[in-house]
């Protein structure tokens, strides 16, 4: 699989973006201690390690010098999720940048670069974001500044908000499902994705407007 790579001058040092990267080589390098949003450090460092040998599972990071300061993950949708029916759909699994490292545009090259791999292209990635994860305290965000911040960031690689009736998603109206679908995936994914947003027969939609 072809490794894309890019690098960018910060206030704090220079940053490399890479990806897709492999388990030996996320294994190789240390987690920033600010990784803490979905699990401690070194036990997602493992996580992603094994998303790597996942089918398509695929880890885009920053790192400065050895440490990582930020990754996205993508990977299938879990089994019980509505979308893994779905032969086309990817999901944008997580993005996480240290607080440390926060106000220098990590996340935006770390999307720009993941999205510039030719291998999304192939997929509708979608990325169900769920308030309860997002990192409001330390951001001092309320709920719908966070939201408004991250669907920002994402339509910037050409992610946008989606309506479903996804239970998960009807939660909360901060929630939110946003969809890219890539240049090479054909009509009939198209449309059967579109019927899979509303699988509820009393199911509701969402105004995302």
């Amino acid at each position: 699989m072809t490794t894309g790579k890019m690098e960018l001058n910060t206030p704090r040092g220079l940053v490399v973006f890479e990806g897709p990267v492999t388990d030996r080589y996320i294994e190789g390098l240390t987690m920033n201690e600010g990784l803490t949003n979905f699990r401690l450090p070194d036990q997602q460092q493992k996580a992603l390690m094994t998303i790597t040998n996942l089918p398509d599972g695929m880890i885009f990071l920053a790192r400065h010098k050895q440490e990582i300061i930020a990754y996205v993950t993508f990977h299938h949708p879990d089994e019980f999720s509505r979308w893994s029916k779905h032969p086309r759909v990817l999901e944008m699994g997580g993005i996480e940048v240290s607080p440390s490292w926060r106000g220098c545009r990590i996340g935006e090259n770390l999307l720009k670069l993941a999205f510039s791999h030719p291998r999304v292209e192939d997929f509708i990635v979608i990325t169900t974001e769920y308030c309860w994860h997002w990192d409001m305290k330390r951001t001092g965000l309320d709920v719908w500044a966070y939201q408004k911040m991250l669907t920002k960031l994402f339509g910037r690689v050409g992610l946008q908000k989606v309506t479903t009736d996804d239970p998960d998603i009807l939660e909360h109206p901060a929630n939110v499902l946003m969809a890219r679908t890539g240049r090479n995936v054909g009509k009939e994914d198209i449309l059967l994705f579109e019927e899979m947003r509303f699988m509820g027969k009393f199911g509701r939609a969402v105004n995302m407007s």
